[in-house]
C-alpha cells in the first residue's frame, strides 16, 4: 500500500539519462494526451490568463523543463486566440526532448527552444516577464526546489506560476488504472502513478512558499488533482 502521508523520493524512469529516443518520444506523446484530456494544459492557460496581459505589449515567457513543448504550444494557441503577443522560450536538459519539441513547434515561430540546465541558462543576463513550469517540480527534493523558486522569482519581471500534482489516493489509483489499460509506454506505466506519490500536499506547498518571502502567493486546487501556484511581483 503506498504511503500518501509523505512524498516519495523514488526516482522515476524518466529521470535516467540514457533513455532510447523512441521510448522517450512515445512517453512525450502520451504525456501530452494525458495533459490534454485531464486538464493539465487548461490549468496552464488559466494561469496565463490570471496575469491580465496588455494586448498592446509583447511579453516574454520561459518554460523550465519544457519536455516535448506541449505547454508552449498550448500557451501559443491561447495567445493567438486572445490576440496577445508572446515570445516563448522552452529550456530542457534532455537534447532528445528539444529535438522532439522543435519538430512539433515548427509552425510556431514565436517559440524558441534551448537545450540547457535551467540554472546555467538563467545565471547570465536572461530575464523573462513570466516564468513557468509544469509537472517539473515533483522530480526534485525540497532543497533543489528552493533553488528553483529562487531563480523563478529573481529572473521574472511580472511573476511565475507552477502547475504540478496533488498527492492523493484517488489520483494515484485512477492514473495507474488508466495507464495500465491504455498506455503503450513502459515509462508512462511506471512513472505516472509514481509521479503522484512524488507530488505535494497543501501543507508541504505552504512550507515551500513562506509568505514572508513570497508575499501574496496563491495556491489553487485544480482538476484533475493539480496544484496551481501563482506568484506576482508586488502582490500583497
Amino acid at each position: 500500500m503506498p504511503n500518501f502521508n509523505e512524498r516519495s523520493y523514488q526516482l522515476e524512469l524518466l529521470d535516467n539519462e540514457a533513455i532510447p529516443s523512441t521510448d522517450l518520444h512515445q512517453n512525450l506523446i502520451e504525456l501530452n494526451t494525458i495533459n490534454t484530456y485531464l486538464g493539465g494544459h487548461a490549468v496552464t492557460c488559466q494561469a496565463m490568463a490570471s496575469f491580465a496581459l496588455n494586448k498592446e505589449l509583447t511579453y516574454t515567457v520561459l518554460d523550465i523543463g519544457c519536455g516535448g513543448g506541449d505547454n508552449l504550444i498550448s500557451i501559443a494557441n491561447w495567445a493567438r486566440k486572445n490576440k496577445l503577443k508572446l515570445i516563448l522560450t522552452g529550456v530542457d536538459l534532455k537534447q532528445d526532448c528539444i529535438t522532439f519539441a522543435k519538430k512539433k513547434c515548427k509552425d510556431y515561430p514565436e517559440i524558441n527552444l534551448v537545450c540547457s540546465d535551467y540554472r546555467d541558462y538563467l545565471t547570465g543576463d536572461h530575464h523573462f516577464d513570466i516564468i513557468i513550469n509544469a509537472l517539473f517540480c515533483h522530480h526534485f527534493k525540497e532543497i533543489a526546489l528552493q533553488e528553483l523558486f529562487g531563480f523563478m522569482k529573481k529572473k521574472s519581471r511580472i511573476g511565475f506560476f507552477i502547475n504540478d500534482l496533488h498527492r492523493h489516493p484517488f489520483a494515484y489509483y485512477s492514473i495507474k488504472t488508466i495507464t495500465q489499460l491504455f498506455s503503450r509506454s513502459y515509462l508512462v506505466k511506471n512513472d505516472a502513478c509514481l509521479s503522484v506519490l512524488r507530488g505535494f500536499s497543501l501543507q508541504e506547498l505552504k512550507q515551500l512558499f513562506p509568505n514572508n518571502y513570497y508575499h501574496g502567493i496563491q495556491i489553487h486546487w485544480k482538476w484533475a488533482f493539480r496544484w496551481l501556484i501563482i506568484y506576482k511581483h508586488g502582490s500583497k
